[in-house]
């Protein structure tokens, strides 16, 4: 789909690539930065925010700083190749590598699910994720830059440059120690405050919390492969290109379900 157009206009992909990484990067650290240092809710409209972890006891904020971290490092990358004539030394190669594995592991996969679940509850029960009283002290640009802007910068990366797929076993499993370190945070958060981070948990019993962790742990895992699916097909090939980043292979063979 988008092979032919890329082997046709290289540069131009290269250059939207580029300035895509670092304009997203410049606009998760501002959200991050301004997060963090302005965003604060008194404990009389609700506790949580000001409790132990701050703003880091939120997915929400451990995704901004990863895609900050990721788009950050890849216009790194897009500088470093611009001025380094061997793009297909062994260097280049693994900085490359390494950028690909944490887009397709970590970061695609929760962009989609930190959206998706955040707008869905909120349509559902708003008070359920973001209580309305909190709204004077938490921007509507901010949220929006924290819960919509994520998956749209995602989407532009997806359609602006290839990758390499990691195996699936190395993927999930990096995946799952992603959600295992927050979770187990989010634990922790709970025995030191007395608070759950997110309302909704306050609402179910242990057995339906754990079904929804459970839930939640596998939806990540679904996205994983729904965005192994779309770089496929997008790129019209398998889960391996060329030495050159920028010329993917093209095959008619769909990615692997299985490791």
């Amino acid at each position: 789909m988008e092979l032919d157009l890329f082997k046709s206009k290289p540069g131009l992909f290269r250059v939207a690539s580029t300035v895509l990484h670092g304009v997203a990067g410049a606009h998760f650290w501002f959200a991050a930065v301004y997060d963090y240092t302005y965003v604060n809710v008194p404990l009389s409209v609700s506790p949580i925010f000001n409790s132990y972890g701050r703003q880091f006891k939120f997915l929400t904020y451990w995704d901004v700083c990863l895609q900050a971290v990721y788009m950050s490092y890849a216009f790194g990358i897009d500088v470093y190749t611009l001025f380094n004539k061997n793009k297909k030394d062994e260097k280049t190669q693994k900085l490359v590598r390494f950028k690909d594995t944490v887009e397709a592991s970590v970061a695609l996969p929760i962009a989609m699910f930190v959206s998706f679940t955040f707008w869905g509850l909120m349509a559902v029960d708003r008070e359920l994720v973001l209580p309305s009283k909190v709204d004077p002290y938490f921007p509507e640009w901010l949220n929006h830059m924290e819960h919509t802007n994520i998956i749209i910068f995602q989407i532009l990366e997806l359609v602006t440059s290839p990758r390499v797929y990691p195996s699936n076993k190395v993927g999930l499993i990096t995946l799952g120690v992603f959600q295992s370190t927050y979770l187990i945070w989010m634990h922790v958060v709970y025995y030191k405050s007395g608070i759950w981070v997110y309302p909704i948990f306050k609402q179910l019993t242990p057995p339906f919390r754990v079904l929804f962790l459970a839930g939640s742990v596998s939806t990540c895992f679904v996205f994983y492969f729904i965005g192994s699916f779309v770089n496929w097909f997008l790129w019209s090939g398998e889960k391996t290109k060329k030495e050159d980043d920028w010329e993917p292979v093209a095959t008619t063979q769909k990615p692997a379900i299985e490791p």
